[in-house]
């Protein structure tokens, strides 16, 4: 029933989303997540212990998160399950919560909003929301990559990776995916603090995302071959395969390329996050540099037809189950 579960979810994620007025009060899981992960790197990651023992403790401390969080999701099932299709539907409510398919689309537009309404400094405000770097440092051009870039790369840890591991694992998958996730995005970084702690949970996330972040490239290249064109899903195959691999990160760079190349962008270069300036390689450099917000659409229009296909695709496997 993992078919229709996917599908169930990414369906009323897609016409619900997040509903804020619930979180607003009421804890979302993934802050929940977020305390329990804190709350280990309070108590296991000591400073004055060697790297060596840190690294030790920070693999125990995410085997045992992710332990607790399939642990979690089976359990939900094992309730729901026996009530048949109304316990399915419940189950798929709440696998939606930790998709990020209509918030994602929602940030995203927003800029594009923003930027045509109000000009530049609420593109910035719009942007510094869903990206981590220094928006005050960006032109027009910049906050316009800037969310594309974000919408590509969450895309595939944000929409298609859960999607992934919800199909093949259930809600338990879906659970512990989100838990290491959350660890990567907590402690996965190379800070003074988590360089050993956070280690470990930096390499799963790598390796979680590994096909994930791949098959969305994919996707992104035969939806850009259905709406744009071929020669889009050519450079959108190009780019993946040729610039993928130079981002910094092992998977983010293969969904950026692709949107890059379906777009005819350069994304990715050069970026500030506070003090620090990181030399990211450009992602399909022939590409236009000079994005507006009419590209941020075309992107979230790529976004919105490749989660109808992921909708398709689940539902062809509902049906073969």
């Amino acid at each position: 029933m993992s078919g229709a579960l996917a599908a169930l979810a990414l369906a009323i994620d897609r016409l619900v989303g997040d509903p804020d007025a619930v979180w607003r009060r009421v804890p979302h899981p993934v802050a929940g997540f977020g305390a329990l992960i804190a709350a280990a790197d309070r108590t296991f990651n000591r400073p004055h212990w060697p790297d060596g023992v840190r690294r030790l403790a920070g693999l125990a401390s995410i085997l045992v998160l992710l332990m607790l969080a399939a642990l979690l999701g089976h359990a939900i099932h094992l309730v729901l399950a026996p009530l048949g299709w109304p316990g399915l539907v419940l189950e798929a409510a709440l696998a939606s919560i930790l998709l990020a398919q209509k918030s994602l689309s929602d940030h995203v537009r927003r800029v594009a909003e923003a930027l045509d309404r109000e000009g530049l400094p609420a593109g910035r405000k719009a942007v510094s929301m869903i990206v981590g770097r220094d928006p005050q440092a960006l032109d027009e051009a910049g906050v316009s990559r800037a969310a594309i870039e974000s919408l590509a790369e969450n895309a595939s840890d944000g929409v298609v990776a859960p999607l992934f591991f919800l199909a093949l694992f259930g809600l338990p998958g879906l659970v512990a995916y989100k838990m290491l996730n959350t660890a990567d995005s907590m402690i996965g970084h190379l800070s003074e603090r988590h360089r050993a702690f956070g280690r470990a949970a930096a390499r799963l996330d790598d390796l979680a995302n590994l096909v994930p972040a791949r098959l969305t490239a994919a996707v992104f290249a035969a939806v850009a071959g259905m709406i744009l064109g071929r020669r889009a899903a050519g450079r959108a195959v190009r780019a993946a395969l040729a610039d993928g691999p130079r981002h910094r990160s092992p998977n983010a760079g293969w969904p950026e390329a692709a949107v890059a190349g379906a777009l005819d962008l350069a994304l990715g270069g050069p970026r500030r996050y506070g003090e620090l300036v990181v030399d990211a390689p450009m992602l399909h450099a022939p590409g236009r540099r000079e994005a507006t917000a009419a590209d941020i659409r075309k992107a979230l229009i790529l976004f919105a037809r490749t989660c109808d296909l992921l909708l398709v695709a689940a539902v062809a496997i509902a049906l073969i189950g």
